[in-house]
Formats: C-alpha cells, sequence, structure tokens
C-alpha cells in the first residue's frame, strides 16, 4: 500500500506555518480552538509515520485508510491535552512524534474495524482533519437539522424516504420540507466550519 500524499499541505495557510516546532503547534492549537490550520499542520507532519505503522496491521486499503481517519480523530480530541514539557520545571517529558507513535498502537489494537464492505469512508474524498471539523460542526446542528442530514449524506437516502421515516416517527414533514431542512443544515454545516478549514479544504478565500 503506497502512503497518501494530501493536497492541503501545499495550501499556503498551511505551509506558512511549517516551520513552528511541534510544541509551538500544540500551544497554538489550545489557544485558538476556533482556527483549525495548527491540527491541519500536525496532521501533514506526521501522517505518513501513522499511515506507515496503520497499513501494516489492516488487511485490505479500505480499512487502512478507515482506521488512518478513525486514528486522527482520535488524536485531534486527545492532543489538547497533551503537554510535552513539565509545566512547573520547563522540562521535555516526551516528544509529539513518540506520543503519536503510542496512540497509533493503541488504535490500532484497541479500535475493531468493520467489514471492508461495510466502511463507506473515503480518504481521497475527506481528508481526516476535515472530518474532525465537519463532525464538530454536525455536533452543533439542532438534531432535528443534524439527523436529516446524516440520512442524506450516510445512508444517501432521498428527500421522500427521510419524510417517510420522519413521519413514522410522529414528525409531519413533507419532502419539501426536508429539502429546505437540508439546504438550512448544510448552510449551518458549513458557517460553523472554522473559516481557515474552509480556505483550505473548500477553496474560500481566507480572512
Amino acid at each position: 500500500m503506497q502512503i497518501p500524499s494530501f493536497p492541503e499541505a501545499n495550501h499556503p495557510l498551511v505551509k506558512s506555518l511549517f516551520h513552528h516546532t511541534d510544541q509551538e503547534l500544540l500551544t497554538l492549537f489550545r489557544r485558538y480552538p476556533d482556527d483549525g490550520k495548527y491540527f491541519t499542520v500536525i496532521f501533514c507532519r506526521y501522517s505518513p509515520i501513522v499511515y506507515t505503522l496503520i497499513q501494516h496491521s489492516a488487511r485490505s486499503p479500505v480499512q487502512a485508510d478507515y482506521l488512518f481517519a478513525l486514528t486522527w480523530r482520535h488524536i485531534y480530541y486527545e492532543l489538547g491535552a497533551l503537554y510535552l514539557t513539565n509545566p512547573e520545571t520547563g522540562e521535555d517529558i516526551l516528544t509529539l512524534q513518540n506520543w503519536l507513535i503510542n496512540i497509533t498502537a493503541f488504535c490500532i489494537n484497541e479500535i475493531k474495524l468493520p467489514p471492508t464492505e461495510a466502511i463507506h469512508y473515503s480518504l481521497k474524498d475527506t481528508s481526516p482533519p476535515l472530518w474532525c471539523y465537519i463532525e464538530q460542526s454536525l455536533d452543533q446542528l439542532p438534531s432535528i437539522l443534524r439527523l436529516i442530514v446524516l440520512m442524506a449524506q450516510t445512508l444517501h437516502w432521498s428527500e421522500t424516504r427521510i419524510a417517510a421515516y420522519l413521519q413514522a416517527e410522529g414528525e409531519k414533514t413533507s419532502p419539501d420540507e426536508v429539502a429546505n431542512f437540508l439546504q438550512e443544515g448544510y448552510r449551518i454545516l458549513e458557517d460553523k466550519l472554522p473559516a481557515d478549514i474552509r480556505a483550505i479544504y473548500l477553496g474560500e478565500n481566507a480572512a
């Protein structure tokens, strides 16, 4: 299996941060939680190591890509509590690379992967940093909009089928209303994404 390349590594916002040390990127990641570029730089810097470790443990390329994405999602949620130095003495405790290797090994051993045919994730379509921030934005959607967006995008249900499901659950919603809810959900979802993530992955101009 070939180690994938990620176009975001060539984006000006990402390239402009390559000179920062791991410690500086971690500090910026914690200090500016509404910015996604710092996590993206860490991802670009260490994705080859993480993928190399994972590709030897997965049974198929599809499983390897999915485990890779799940591992980076786990890294994203753990990263905010990571300190590489002792806050009292300032002495180095560990390196980010060693921590990432340990986290990857944990995910390889603990995450139970579904069969290849049950995996619908595509690494080419959704890079792990974008996936992390989309999930974070989804959590901020009103529950009905989140449900409709997930049914449309994950299950690929039509507006008619979604409306039928909602009606069965006691929600009097027509296919046209579902279509309107979907557009509203997509609008809010995009609005909730960090501006720099929209610039890096969706091609918007950075503020």
